[in-house]
């Protein structure tokens, strides 16, 4: 088996199968890199009559994650930490201790192709709240959830992925789907990237610097949340209140350039820096039909390098 042709093609959907399970791109890069030197030196254990090569590398993966998720906290988002605030001039104080939860870079989706793997291994299950709400499960269990419900593994796959029994896996799948029946949106309220209308008129009102056009593409329960500052807002007068504020800081035209994080619509800020524009934030938008509900900012140099951001304008 060579590896380099054998589980090359494997690398991609592994690194997001390996972020489903850590929150961090950059560890589920490694943790990937980690699998296929598990997978060499296991080389000759393998027996295709018992698993396919890819069943086999998720095995090994989630034995990987697994064993890197021992005693680490989860990865959350300030939404997860504490109650809204409604004070629009709260220090931005970052706090680089708390092991956020960080976005997943487009390039690493599939487009969908009319195959149901690569569907799987596409935008389902990487969702910004998804990703978050699968945080508060334990390892185990979202293993369970992510290669059942998102990868489409079988009951007795997952079994043997996990060195347990088929009835385990489907007692520890109920707990986890009960554990997130509520805990983000219904695909049905979502609108998808292409559909881009919304985020087309935020971006320009954004430009412009125009709060009051911005918030009425909100949902009245819009949240705004900014890791790795532990701070967020509920609401389209809190919403608008701390973008005033933004803009009163950098004033001036600001540049925005559309992009894609975790499935989602998202762009690239850049504000206002002497004659040219320096890179402020990655915003990522959860859109329904309402309008945008959820803006995640993360203003984090590792952030801007997984997205091979441009650092200027």
């Amino acid at each position: 088996m060579d590896a380099n042709t054998e589980w090359e093609p494997y690398r991609r959907e592994l690194v997001v199968y390996c972020y489903r399970m850590l929150g961090s791109i950059h560890e589920a890069e490694d943790l990937t890199q980690e699998t296929f030197l598990r997978a060499w030196k296991a080389r000759d254990r393998y027996d295709e009559r018992r698993a396919s090569v890819r069943t086999w590398l998720y095995r090994i993966a989630t034995n990987a994650c697994l064993t890197a998720l021992e005693g680490r906290a989860r990865r959350p988002l300030p939404s997860g930490l504490g109650t809204a605030s409604d004070d629009p001039d709260a220090p931005l104080v970052p706090d680089f201790e708390v092991p956020w939860l960080q976005p997943l870079p487009g390039r690493y989706l599939r487009p969908d192709d009319g195959d149901p793997q690569a569907r799987a291994t596409g935008r389902a299950g990487v969702r910004l709240a998804f990703v978050a709400a699968t945080q508060l499960l334990p390892p185990r269990q979202r293993a369970v959830l992510v290669l059942r419900d998102v990868l489409q593994f079988s009951a007795a796959e997952v079994a043997g992925q996990l060195d347990t029994t088929t009835a385990a896996v489907n007692s520890s799948l109920q707990r986890a789907r009960a554990a997130l029946a509520t805990a983000s949106p219904r695909e049905e309220d979502l609108r998808e990237p292409s559909a881009g209308d919304v985020v087309e008129r935020y971006v320009r009102a954004f430009e412009a610097a125009d709060v009051a056009t911005l918030v009425t593409l909100l949902t009245d329960d819009a949240v705004l949340e900014m890791p790795p500052v532990p701070l967020w807002y509920r609401g389209r007068v809190d919403y608008g209140r701390f973008m005033q504020r933004v803009f009163t800081l950098r004033p001036g035209m600001w540049r925005a350039l559309p992009t894609t994080a975790n499935g989602q619509p998202a762009l690239a800020a850049y504000c206002p820096d002497g004659a040219g524009h320096r890179l402020h934030t990655l915003q990522i938008f959860t859109v329904t039909d309402a309008g945008i509900a959820h803006n995640v900012v993360f203003q984090d140099p590792a952030v801007f390098a997984a997205f091979e951001l441009a650092p200027s304008l």
